[in-house]
């Protein structure tokens, strides 16, 4: 993302980079936990009890393994968290998400979705 700048002083010292940044990592997690649900409807899982519970069954039904699913709940957690203030952000763990988890994440969700509806 061009938003995001190359080192943690210059995300922290801009709020409108901050604002961006945070608001693309809600956009994307949203966008997987949207994923997460086709997959679950279209292969008939049970049906999840919240957002969370969409990526602990795509890993009981062998779509993502464990490993992923850890990463995709604590990426939802952290959205939850920044989407509704609850208290003090990171800034270091938010720029740390986005510049080195986030991505590879989400390219090892797609290739795993991929892999079950072909």
């Amino acid at each position: 993302m061009e938003a995001v700048p190359n080192t943690l002083e210059g995300y922290e010292s801009n709020k409108i980079v901050r604002a961006a940044c945070e608001r693309y990592f809600e956009k994307v997690i949203e966008a997987v936990t949207d994923m997460a649900f086709i997959v679950i409807t279209q292969k008939k899982f049970r049906i999840p009890e919240d957002d969370a519970d969409s990526f602990k069954i795509l890993e009981e039904n062998g779509v993502i393994d464990n490993e992923l699913y850890n990463h995709l709940k604590d990426a939802k957690g952290m959205r939850n968290f920044i989407a509704h203030q609850y208290g003090q952000i990171n800034n270091k763990l938010v720029y740390e998400a986005i510049t080195e988890e986030l991505k590879k994440d989400v390219k090892k969700f797609v290739e795993q979705i991929e892999k079950t509806i072909k």
